[in-house]
């Protein structure tokens, strides 16, 4: 059995990063991006994070920052990177971080509920209902603002939903609208009752060590219990068409895995995949506004002109529907069971 797309609506960019705030979001982020790269010097090499081999080639540079491809399992990731210590003060004081907190995140939460929390909170419940799962203890990582923590609370599912947040400002949102919030990183997290599902969007490509936060999730996770997943797909359509133009590749996102490679990483974690999918709904758009603006030529890809820009009303909609539904979207999600 196989899980279904989202059923959800069409989502627009503008909805979830308003425009009017565009401006100052990317001033601001790039005066982080400015104080990170200062630090340079003190970035160190890794290895890929998805099958931790030694054995890679250049792949694109942005921000004066590498990012290599993986040769033996196609995973893209920033090296050298950040150390633990400038990446936890980076957060800690990250200027784009609050101002997303103080405005972008309240501007845009009722589209972002209707539209993405809800429809995920939806699919938790009938993801437990599929695989028979447990439902006394529900974890999020990375809460951010709370809306998902709120919407799952709102099924009255589970006996029990927890926050970990380790950025300041929204770890003290989320404790303002009720939620059970632990400040600080799942892995320095100790619970002593096992939870029973564990989620996480959009943040394990942010991570200096992947491996080490799987890690830290299987060990709240109870034996049996399920992981959900969200990142960028690196082979998904919007970054295998514009590459180092795509939003998606950025100085905060270290590691890009696509669905093969992340389930590698969470089998070497301890867990068994159960379900991937690529639920995107912003793909098409994303590369059409990069061509709409000159960022990406696209007179030299005519067939993408001829769905992107010159037949975008009647089959834009339904080519992002193809890209989900064939797993070639640039965001994807992964469900595991913990052995």
């Amino acid at each position: 059995m196989r899980l279904h797309r989202f059923k959800n609506e069409m989502l627009r960019e503008n909805e979830i990063r308003p425009d009017k705030y565009a401006q100052e979001q990317a001033r601001l982020f790039r005066q982080d991006v400015a104080s990170l790269v200062k630090k340079k010097k003190q970035f160190i090499m890794v290895n890929c994070p998805a099958c931790n081999k030694r054995d890679y080639q250049k792949y694109c540079k942005k921000y004066t920052l590498d990012y290599v491809l993986c040769n033996n399992c196609q995973t893209v990731f920033i090296n050298p990177r950040p150390t633990p210590a400038i990446l936890d003060d980076f957060y800690q004081n990250s200027k784009n971080y609050k101002f997303w907190n103080k405005y972008i995140f309240p501007s845009s939460e009722g589209a972002r509920r209707k539209k993405v929390f809800r429809p995920r909170a939806q699919l938790v419940r009938d993801l437990c209902k599929k695989y028979s799962n447990r439902k006394g203890t529900i974890l999020e990582i990375g809460a951010g603002f709370g809306t998902f923590c709120e919407e799952i609370k709102r099924f009255k599912l589970f006996k029990r939903v927890i926050a970990v947040e380790p950025t300041p400002d929204l770890a003290a949102t989320c404790r303002k609208r009720g939620i059970e919030t632990i400040e600080e990183r799942i892995e320095d997290t100790v619970i002593n009752d096992k939870v029973d599902v564990v989620v996480s969007f959009e943040v394990i490509e942010h991570l200096f060590s992947p491996e080490a936060f799987l890690k830290g999730c299987s060990s709240v996770l109870r034996k049996g219990g399920i992981i959900m997943l969200t990142c960028p797909n690196i082979k998904g359509f919007d970054i295998v068409v514009l590459r180092e133009l795509s939003s998606a590749v950025d100085a905060e996102h270290l590691n890009y895995f696509h669905p093969g490679s992340l389930a590698l990483l969470l089998k070497r974690s301890g867990f068994n995949v159960i379900d991937k999918i690529t639920p995107g709904k912003l793909d098409a758009e994303l590369v059409r506004k990069k061509a709409l603006t000159g960022e990406f030529k696209i007179n030299g890809h005519p067939f993408l002109k001829q769905i992107l820009i010159d037949e975008w009303e009647r089959v834009g909609i339904p080519f992002q529907n193809f890209l989900a539904d064939n797993k070639l979207s640039s965001h994807m999600m992964l469900i595991a069971r913990k052995k």
